[in-house]
């Protein structure tokens, strides 16, 4: 399998809402977005919103499942500064504050907010990795 994410999708439970919320953080959605699903381009992945039990269905999976989903998404930003401004943005959009920015144990600076559905979005300085001029991690191989 080649080593490679193409698309990052969330079930939400209000798509309008979702739009909504991710509007107001400055999100622009791709002109292939549909009346049932929201496309973005992020960096060098897709992101997706599309009705949770839509989604559940489509895996064949329980729609029903809550709690800690055991996922993340991350944005890497260039430095403190910057994690500050965007937590502050997202919670004036809408997102609960979960963990206020704050220094992390090795040696980066991160917070983290929950969207209107509840994932969690890590807003991340780290100082050990890079960003090209798009803002994409530069990883190491």
């Amino acid at each position: 399998m080649k080593q490679a994410i193409s698309f990052i999708t969330l079930g939400v439970t209000d798509l309008a809402r979702s739009r909504q919320f991710y509007r107001a953080l400055g999100w622009q959605e791709s002109a292939s977005s549909q009346e049932s699903v929201a496309f973005y381009q992020a960096g060098s992945v897709a992101f997706a919103l599309f009705p949770r039990t839509a989604l559940a269905e489509d895996a064949a999976v329980d729609a029903a499942g809550s709690g800690f989903s055991g996922i993340t998404l991350a944005h890497n930003v260039a430095d403190e500064a910057a994690v500050d401004q965007l937590l502050a943005e997202a919670v004036a959009a809408g997102a609960r504050l979960i963990r206020p920015a704050d220094k992390a144990f090795w040696g980066g600076y991160r917070g983290y907010f929950a969207d209107p559905d509840g994932y969690l979005w890590e807003i991340c300085y780290n100082p050990f990795v890079q960003l090209d001029a798009r803002g994409h991690i530069l990883l190491d191989p």
